[in-house]
């Protein structure tokens, strides 16, 4: 294919050699002239391991040239990758400056006929915030070009497609990416992007738009968590005296709930007679030792604030007659110290609203000891509260909150008839269910 990359610092030029390496034609597109020159002389502006020797290559076969001539580049190409910087902005918002300039100069060279026929594809590979490409760039390319995206436009596509480029092996990544993620504004941009790296390994997923944005910071934002939490933990076994190594080749060895998909969808607030309070035991034993742990001691605060959030969906119907289905901290047991939906159940009583709970694991009569007097402690109306039937729970609430994935409490969940659905658990037929006005999903 015939290929121009706009930006030519660490993503761009890694991608314009490593496309040109595959037998692409490719134009590399920078402001910078030092750049350009570079480039056409056969260097990289960038230090990185290997592409050195690749740039050199692909501009001897000319497999790869650069060019401060926009328009230039997008008479020589079909599809053009943008690999601008997208930095942060003093308050730390995303600063999307070149990426509009960029799309302006395209639009530009577009809208004066530098296409030589047929469809040109423009690709955002720059991280960008869900939101930027639909609401804020296509906007500018239809100001030039004319028309609807998606819907008039038979001459131009555009697509999301970010890397997952590390520096110091991006190279390597690109040859053997993790992943190839393509956001799509309709299938033909997608089979444009897919076409662009036939035979590379790895899963390719196409996605809407806003998927594929928000990919890359679901990434990013987990790698800082995971060096984070490693530093923490490392920082609190130094203090007790214990190798943070040997507890950490342990818990890696661990790939059934530790490195796996285990809690890592998003649902409701967690809870039960171990989690809370090891946490709380860990950073009560990291401040005694005058260790700082922000990351720890934030993880129960957050679970508190996303629990306030289901309250909050409450609020938001301005109904009274509640129903919750769902009480014991996990689907399976009838342990219900320090459940979430306890938690939630008693926010709600407190604020008056009229609550009637079904959970096909609990009943009053059959708590006994700790969860008995937890219950009593935490909601000791609680027997005034729970319901020995789903349709007795129906009967009464305008707003179900459902908290468990029981078959009976699901296939009786009703659809349009006014009831609200508030869903913690992102329901099997959620999809469809976002259509009804009635369903608010935490879960989403």
């Amino acid at each position: 294919m015939r290929v121009s990359v706009f930006g030519l610092g660490y993503v761009g030029c890694v991608s314009a050699a490593c496309l040109a390496s595959m037998g692409h034609e490719v134009i590399g597109v920078d402001v910078n002239q030092t750049k350009v020159d570079l480039v056409n002389d056969g260097k990289a502006p960038v230090v990185e391991e290997r592409i050195g020797e690749l740039v050199a290559e692909v501009v001897r076969t000319g497999a790869l040239r650069a060019t401060a001539d926009v328009r230039e580049a997008i008479t020589g190409s079909e599809i053009s990758l943008v690999c601008v910087g997208t930095p942060s902005e003093p308050n730390g918002s995303l600063c999307t400056t070149y990426l509009e300039r960029v799309c302006e100069d395209i639009g530009a060279a577009l809208a004066e006929g530098a296409r030589q026929g047929g469809r040109h594809t423009v690709v955002f590979r720059s991280t960008m915030l869900p939101g930027t490409c639909l609401n804020l760039l296509v906007p500018i390319l239809e100001k030039y070009v004319g028309g609807t995206a998606g819907v008039d436009w038979s001459e131009l596509g555009v697509a999301v497609n970010p890397e997952f480029l590390r520096e110091g092996t991006s190279v390597r990544d690109f040859f053997d990416p993790p992943k190839t993620v393509i956001g799509e504004l309709d299938p033909a941009s997608g089979d444009a992007v897919a076409a662009l790296y036939d035979g590379l390994p790895g899963e390719v997923f196409r996605v809407p738009v806003p998927t594929a944005e928000a990919i890359k910071y679901a990434d990013n934002a987990f790698h800082g968590l995971k060096i984070g939490f490693a530093n923490e933990l490392g920082a609190v076994c130094h203090a007790l005296g214990v190798d943070s190594h040997q507890v950490m080749d342990v818990f890696l060895s661990d790939r059934k709930l530790n490195v796996s998909p285990a809690y890592l969808r998003p649902g409701f607030a967690f809870g039960g007679s171990c989690l809370p309070k090891d946490l709380r035991s860990l950073v009560h034993a990291a401040q005694r030792a005058d260790v700082s742990v922000p990351i720890l001691a934030h993880v129960l605060p957050s679970n508190a604030d996303h629990l306030q959030r289901a309250v909050e969906l409450v609020e938001r119907t301005g109904k009274r007659r509640v129903g919750v289905f769902g009480l014991s901290f996990k689907p399976g047991t009838d342990d219900l110290r320090e459940s979430p939906l306890v938690e939630l159940a008693e926010r709600l009583f407190g604020k008056g609203y009229d609550l009637k709970i079904y959970d096909a694991n609990v009943s009053l009569s059959r708590l006994i000891g700790a969860n008995r007097e937890y219950i009593e402690t935490r909601l000791p109306h609680l027997a005034q509260l729970l319901a020995d039937s789903v349709d007795e729970v129906l009967e009464h609430a305008e707003v179900c909150l459902v908290g468990t994935r029981d078959e009976a409490v699901l296939s009786a969940l009703p659809h349009g008839d006014g009831t609200v659905i508030v869903d913690l658990i992102r329901l099997p037929d959620a999809e469809a269910r976002r259509a009804e006005p009635g369903y608010m999903g935490l879960a989403w």
